[in-house]
Parts: structure tokens; sequence; C-alpha cells
């Protein structure tokens, strides 16, 4: 018996040929319809749903990518995580957060996870913030910074207090120093401190002459009775450097050090309102009238080099006699000091007549005659009655050639030995 050869499956079948079934003769293999043949790419036209498509897959509908991308990462919750991790703006970093897991919920986005770790660390750094806030720790970290960078001490040094320097020495950078008490031996005490102004920083040679100029300016502030203080003391200041001005340094500290090599202070130079009774407050108020005007003679040595200048100057220290006087006469003293205060006005009175007619003096040799007599009747001892009367210091300081350093009240005007 012969068999016809099966027929080829990918032939396929046209719409007027339909498929003819084998004859089987009647021992052969039971007859199965055969179902058409798989139609090629033009056979069918693409859809959604391929009948003749294997079992279990489902084609590819138009429009569909054949690749799956998956969904995207929400921003909000990125930025949640970074400025959580940097801690930099922990409040903004809490609320993109928050903001990231609402529509991540929203839009079938990823990154919960980056959006809850970033709402706890900027929920971390939010409470830190607010600790240090509310315990003054920003403010103590920077002037910690400050103080650091500072040339001249990396601890604050306040108004009274005495230090001991690197070495000993109060020149040069000091770059740390210890507070210790001013009953022992130290190598400097605080008595004023203030700030230049902000902007560039103006050099060192300007930093150094405001500094010198305001310290000697303020030392009677904290020292009122000049004469309590001993003739090898002298002031010095910490300045800012280029590097703390950087910083934010503008502080200059004015201090009180031996001139001495090798020798220190031991007890305190500080005789103010703070120590003195008001009798001695008001006489070295009045005092200090006459000194500041002795401060302010001019730069020239001699009277010929700049005659209007010292002229000038002579004006000023007048007028500083004839306040000092009034002052002195406005002021209820004590029984025991009435008399010598009185005599001290008196010779105020005498002194500024003649600095009046130095003021008008049309040449040097004139100045120079009511200038001498003016200066003696503004001799130390003078005041030292009225000085014992009232408990202050009765020896006067001496200047550099060992004479006394000072005008009539006894409390300044050395400026005026050197005209």
């Amino acid at each position: 018996m012969s068999i016809p050869p099966p027929s080829d499956p990918h032939q396929p079948h046209g719409p007027s040929q339909p498929p003819q079934p084998q004859q089987q003769g009647p021992y052969g293999p039971p007859s199965y319809p055969q179902p058409p043949a798989y139609p090629g790419p033009s056979a069918y036209p693409q859809g959604p749903y391929n009948p003749y498509a294997p079992p279990g897959y489902q084609p590819w509908g138009q429009g569909y990518r054949p690749y799956n991308q998956p969904a995207p990462v929400n921003g909000l919750a990125i930025a949640s995580l970074v400025l959580g991790v940097l801690c930099c703006l922990p409040g903004v970093g809490l609320l993109l957060g928050l903001i990231a897991l609402g529509q991540i919920r929203g839009r079938d986005q990823r990154g919960k996870g980056l959006a809850i770790g970033g709402s706890v660390l900027s929920g971390i750094g939010l409470a830190l913030w607010v600790l240090l806030l509310t315990t003054g720790g920003p403010s103590d970290i920077w002037q910690g910074i400050k103080d650091g960078a500072r040339d001249g001490a990396s601890v604050s040094l306040a108004k009274g207090e005495c230090f001991d320097a690197p070495g000993g020495r109060l020149s040069g950078e000091a770059r740390d120093v210890d507070k210790v008490p001013c009953a022992r031996e130290h190598d400097g005490e605080v008595f004023a401190s203030f700030q230049l102004r902000d902007g560039r920083y103006p050099g060192d040679d300007s930093v150094a002459d405001s500094a010198d100029k305001r310290c000697y300016d303020l030392q009677d502030t904290y020292a009122m009775d000049g004469w309590a203080v001993p003739d090898d003391v002298d002031v010095y200041y910490l300045t800012p450097t280029e590097d703390s001005w950087t910083a934010g340094d503008r502080e200059v500290t004015c201090v009180f050090g031996n001139v001495t090599e090798g020798e220190n202070l031991t007890g305190s130079l500080r005789n103010d309102e703070t120590v003195l009774d008001p009798d001695q407050v008001a006489y070295l108020k009045a005092a200090h009238v006459l000194n500041a005007a002795m401060n302010t003679a001019p730069d020239a040595e001699y009277v010929e080099d700049d005659l209007p200048g010292h002229k000038a100057w002579a004006g000023r220290v007048s007028a500083a006699l004839a306040e000092q006087a009034r002052m002195l006469r406005g002021h209820d003293w004590p029984a025991g000091a009435r008399t010598p205060v009185t005599a001290v006005a008196a010779d105020l009175d005498r002194a500024r007549a003649e600095w009046t007619k130095a003021a008008k003096a049309e040449d040097a040799d004139a100045f120079y005659l009511h200038y001498d007599t003016g200066l003696k009747l503004l001799a130390p001892k003078v005041s030292v009655p009225a000085r014992k009367a009232l408990g202050l210091e009765t020896t006067p300081p001496v200047d550099d050639d060992g004479g006394s350093d000072d005008g009539g009240s006894g409390d300044g005007g050395g400026a005026a030995a050197e005209v």
C-alpha cells in the first residue's frame, strides 16, 4: 500500500483551495482535522490579539514598546536625602521628604526609601539645630573660631583679668595666654578693650597706631590715679592680625605690663569707681581734664619749630585749668580736705593766667617766659596735701630724666616738660 507524503505544513492554502483531507485505508490511523498552516507576516493584520499565536504568549500590540521601563524615581525624595545627609537645611529636607511620600503614592513612583531616609535625617538635623540655638551653641562656636584665629590669645581676656604670656614676653606674636589671679605674679593686666572699624584689613602699622593711641587714652579710666601706677609699668596691647581679621576679629586688648625684662606685676593696678570713694573719684576726674589737655602738645619739640602750634596748645591748657578749678570748687569735700583742695584751685587760677599769656605770645621768647612760670605753678608738691587728705597716692611718678612727670594736680602733663 502506498502512503502519500505528508502535506507541507508551511505551504499556505489560499482561500480558493481548502485543505484536502488525506485518504486513509480501512486500517490506517484515524484521521484528525489539521489546523491551517501558521500564516506569514502579511497574512493577518497586527492587533491586540492573534488567535494563531503560540499558547501562553501574547503578541505585542501596536504602539507598545518591546522593552519595559521602570517607574521614575521621585526627584523630591532625592533632594530630601541630600539635604538630610548634608544637614545644611534640615527644615527644607524634612518638608521635601514629606511631600515626596505623598507624590510617590499618588503617581506610582519609586523613591519611598529615599524620602523616608531624607525625612529622618532632616528631622534629626532640625532637632540638633533647635538645641544649639536654644543653648547658644552657634555663638560659642563662632567665638571659639575667632579666639583661635586671634594672634593675641586663644582665650577671651576681660577687663580686670591678669595673665601670663608665652615666655613671659608681651611683644611679638602671642598665640596663647594663661589667666592667673592678679594677687600673684603675672605678666599683664587687662585694663580696656575696643573694636576697630569694619572693612578691609588696614595693615599692621595702622592697627598698631590705632591701638597705641586708644589704649593710652583709656588707661585713666582703669587706673584713675596715675601716681599709683609704678614707674616701670607701661601700656601694651593685643591686636588682630591679617588672618584673624578675615575670621571677623576686630578687638584690641589694652594691657599693663612691666617694661623691665624679667620683672612681673604683683597685685591689681585697678583704681576706679569700683575701688575708690566718691571724693577720690571727683578729685581725679578734675585732674584728668588737665591731663587730657597736656597730652595734646604739638609734635615739634621746640617752640621755634612750631610757634602757632604751641600757642594753640597753651590755649587748650588754659581752658582745662579753668575747668579743673571749677570742678574742684563745685564739689562738697570732707572737712579735712577742703583747705588743701582750695589751695590747689587757687594755684590753678594763677597758672591759668600764665598759660593764657603764653597762648598770646608774639614770639618764642615770650612764650617760654610765661610757659615756664605757669609750669612751676603746676608743680606736683602743690597737690600732695590735698591727695594726702583724700587718701590718694602722694609720691608722684618721675619722667625719663628723673624729674616729676606731672602737672599742678600731679596727674599727667609730662608732655609739657618736653616742650
